[in-house]
């Protein structure tokens, strides 16, 4: 069964529009070849885009119990957060407008369900089995 899980990226220093194209870049793909892609990535972004997709493989390991060799990147998208406004000086008294842009990040990944396994099981029938061997000795022994 699929199973999913998120990784949020908020308020990032970086151009929503520069974003895009490293994120557009692992869309689709399995997150080792993704990891690889942004590893090897000259963009300035590429480092926190990264840590967030490593960061969506340890949810999906731990929150959502999802077998992280089968993840692959369903989702990607990034967002435009709040513009931060500076002024530049300019002739004849003006100011110019520099806007700041900041970008918001998800990732949803998806991948196969963690099959259950039955190691408790195992552990106590061998528990059991040495337990009557023991039993089974000491009968010996006080019989010889």
């Amino acid at each position: 069964m699929k199973r999913q899980a998120t990784a949020k990226l908020n308020n990032l220093r970086v151009a929503p529009r520069k974003v895009r194209l490293l994120v557009d870049l692992i869309r689709g793909m399995h997150v080792a070849d993704a990891l690889i892609q942004l590893k090897f990535s000259k963009k300035h972004a590429a480092t926190s885009v990264l840590k967030l997709l490593r960061s969506g493989v340890a949810n999906a390991e731990h929150n959502a119990d999802i077998n992280i060799d089968t993840l692959i990147v369903k989702e990607a998208y990034v967002d435009g957060g709040p513009i931060l406004y500076r002024w530049m000086p300019r002739a004849f008294g003006r100011a110019g407008k520099i806007r700041k842009r900041t970008s918001h990040i998800t990732l949803v990944l998806e991948g196969d369900e963690k099959t259950k396994k039955a190691t408790k099981v195992k552990k106590v029938a061998k528990k059991a089995t040495v337990a009557k061997e023991t039993k089974e000795e000491k009968v010996t022994e006080e019989t010889a």
